[in-house]
């Protein structure tokens, strides 16, 4: 019997069997400008489809229904300390592995290597974002790691192309993965005031064995082969921190390091954030001894560009699902895409994500040229470059991760009730999103490191305000918005009230410069009447005529 209440219809179909790097002009059009070969684009362009297959799609839903579990003890009480996954997290931990995200651009440097690693991580974090944090974490460790005496052991390990997932000693297994552990209960950003204390046998120092006492309230991808420990080393005045490489197997037996619980966390559920105490755990010293905050604090610069791809990843899927959806879905005798007011709102999306993804690729390639050994680079263009990492990082993972919470809620109203149910394209996104905002350092932190790179980095900062003012020549209004800047970062005394401020002013006009020597006018015209002195700052708020409406929506997702 057919049941006429039963009867679907206009209900867009579901979003799959695309290619993610193929459809993202923005996105294929950085990687070549940034450096990456044309065969790096050829394996993101299969990157790309294979993620967007239906079957993948499926995957990541269950990986983050279907979250890890914590086994503490064993069915005869012996302490096991194992997490459990599901099945398709350890697909995504493979697919990531096998592309080399969590190594390639240090197992294979050159130009453009990081910005390859960074398309392929803008177009895995759209599918699934909680494997991302091991993956980034393995990879952030190795500039860490590759100057110190144990890297000869680990190398094979770390480059291995072959995700190993088994719980055992190291030397059983195909393939590593690191975490790291900073943060604790009564300090948080406030590393200063970690507990934590490590104790040397022997004579200790740098490359020497230590036994670690304390507690770690964020202790990140807990079943990872080893973690990055700063612990204290001395105490009062001459306190000091160290770094320590913790191995979770040491000669056969669990290291002693027990997960307390499994963090219950708003997003990120495919992957694990535990809760852990050390009880006399063995780790070996990294870097200088008492400079394990500047140690780990170099790793995060690497670990904060991955938070700005993270975003920009999350929003781009949001914005396509939008645009799906809107183009699919009829209201008031025609389809919303074309609908005056959704045009508006859904240009003004495609401007944001397309701003993020462009300044993204634009910090990979500064990361790239960090890497470089070409010492016929101009003097400009490497404080430039300089300025990138140092002061456009911490200021982008500021911004974009922020504008991606907002943007992501509404593309989420676009899909209206629809966006808003668990079984939807955009729930997890959407619990997803603040966590780059947060970990690694929350919004004030950013802005604050902002400030002290500008103090300590003076030549870089004129080097940027330099080409910033070259390429504004032919827009006064944007050159007249430079003036306040610089006499801010100029300034002597406390400007910390306005850091803010600046964080977001120094990111809008580097957009701004990058569009308009990169992006079509289109683009570059629509984001600087758009993006300055706007009321409010939301979405669809500022002024769009049709024909650029139609042509931003047709750039951002071709039909």
């Amino acid at each position: 019997m057919s049941w006429i209440t039963h009867t679907v219809s206009n209900q867009p179909p579901e979003l799959g069997d695309y290619n993610l790097f193929d459809t993202d002009v923005a996105l294929a059009e950085g990687v070549r400008r940034e450096g990456a070969d044309a065969r790096a684009a050829s394996a993101l362009s299969a990157y790309g489809e294979a993620l967007g297959r239906r079957e993948c799609l499926e995957l990541a839903h269950q990986a983050n229904r279907c979250g890890p579990e914590l086994e503490a003890y064993d069915r005869q009480g012996r302490r096991v300390d194992r997490v459990h996954f599901h099945p398709a997290w350890h697909h995504f931990m493979a697919m990531a592995f096998g592309q080399g995200m969590h190594c390639s651009a240090w197992s294979g440097p050159g130009p453009g290597a990081q910005v390859a690693r960074a398309a392929a991580y803008l177009v895995h974090g759209q599918i699934e974002a909680g494997s991302l944090c091991p993956t980034t974490m393995t990879s952030a460790a190795i500039p860490v790691l590759r100057n110190e005496p144990i890297f000869d052991t680990l190398r094979g390990f770390l480059y291995s192309r072959h995700f190993d997932g088994r719980d055992m000693p190291l030397k059983d297994k195909l393939s590593m993965t690191i975490g790291m552990g900073m943060t604790e209960k009564q300090g948080g950003s406030d590393l200063r005031a970690n507990t934590t204390r490590a104790t040397p046998l022997a004579m200790g120092g740098r490359g020497g064995h230590y036994r670690i006492t304390g507690h770690k309230w964020f202790f990140s991808a807990p079943t990872s082969d080893a973690h990055l420990v700063l612990a204290r080393t001395a105490d009062g005045e001459d306190a000091g921190f160290s770094c320590f490489f913790v191995p979770r197997w040491v000669d056969g037996d669990r290291n002693a390091i027990h997960l307390q619980r499994l963090k219950d966390k708003l997003g990120n559920r495919s992957n694990a954030s535990a809760e852990a105490e050390f009880q006399d755990a063995l780790g070996v010293l990294v870097g200088e001894p008492g400079k394990g905050i500047a140690t780990l604090v170099r790793m995060a610069s690497y670990t904060r560009l991955d938070c700005v791809l993270g975003s920009a990843a999350l929003l781009r899927q949001a914005l396509v699902q939008a645009l799906h959806h809107a183009r699919h879905r009829t209201a008031f005798g025609k389809p919303l895409a074309d609908q005056p007011l959704m045009q508006t709102v859904l240009a003004d999306l495609a401007l944001e994500s397309e701003a993020a993804t462009v300044l993204a690729l634009r910090l990979a390639r500064a990361f790239d040229a960090e890497a470089a050994t070409d010492a016929g680079a101009e003097e400009d263009e490497a404080l430039v470059d300089l300025a990138l990492r140092r002061i456009l990082t911490p200021a982008a993972k500021f911004w974009i991760c922020k504008r991606a919470v907002g943007g992501i809620a509404e593309c989420m109203e676009v899909l209206g009730g629809n966006g808003y149910i668990e079984n939807g394209p955009l729930a997890r996104p959407y619990r997803e999103a603040p966590v780059n905002a947060i970990w690694e350092g929350s919004g004030n932190i950013m802005c604050l490191d902002v400030l002290r790179a500008c103090a300590r980095e003076p030549h870089a900062v004129r080097a940027l305000m330099g080409l910033l003012d070259r390429v504004f020549t032919q827009r006064p209004a944007l050159r007249e918005r430079l003036r306040p800047l610089a006499a801010h970062l100029a300034r002597g005394g406390d400007v910390s009230p306005h850091a803010r401020a600046i964080a977001q002013e120094l990111v809008l006009l580097t957009q701004a410069s990058l569009l308009m020597q990169h992006a079509p006018s289109l683009v570059a015209d629509a984001f600087i009447d758009t993006r300055f002195d706007r009321m409010g700052g939301l979405f669809g708020t500022a002024p769009c005529d049709d024909e650029s409406a139609r042509a931003l929506i047709a750039r951002a997702w071709p039909q």
